[in-house]
């Protein structure tokens, strides 16, 4: 795993890059929370490509668990893909509200985040 860190207005945003899938249990999220925590990032930046494929099922509670913890110990996180590849209605509904907010967004692209 790869740690990209972005100055911008004094925020610390690490940009997470990973060789094999993260988030493929609750466990390690924390522990990538834990992590970015430690090193005094204020942001977390993902791309859906470097997120195992069940953390967007969402009957696995993996997401759920994880994200719940970002928002917990206020760390926002963005993930940033191509989310219309799923076809799921409940993860279409949980994108768009978690958009809603600060602490948890779904973008299409780092340039979003970084601006």
């Amino acid at each position: 795993m790869k740690i990209e860190t972005h100055l911008i207005d004094n925020f610390k945003i690490a940009e997470v890059t990973s060789a094999v899938p993260i988030f493929r249990g609750i466990e390690e999220g924390l522990d990538l929370l834990g992590n970015l925590y430690y090193q005094g990032f204020d942001k977390a930046v993902i791309h859906e490509k470097n997120i195992a494929p069940d953390f967007f099922d969402l009957k696995t509670g993996i997401a759920g668990e994880i994200l719940q913890k970002f928002a917990q110990y206020k760390m926002p996180l963005v993930i940033v893909g191509d989310f219309t590849k799923y076809e799921s209605e409940s993860l279409k509904a949980f994108i768009f509200e978690s958009n809603k907010g600060n602490q948890i967004n779904f973008l299409t692209s780092t340039d979003d985040v970084l601006q």
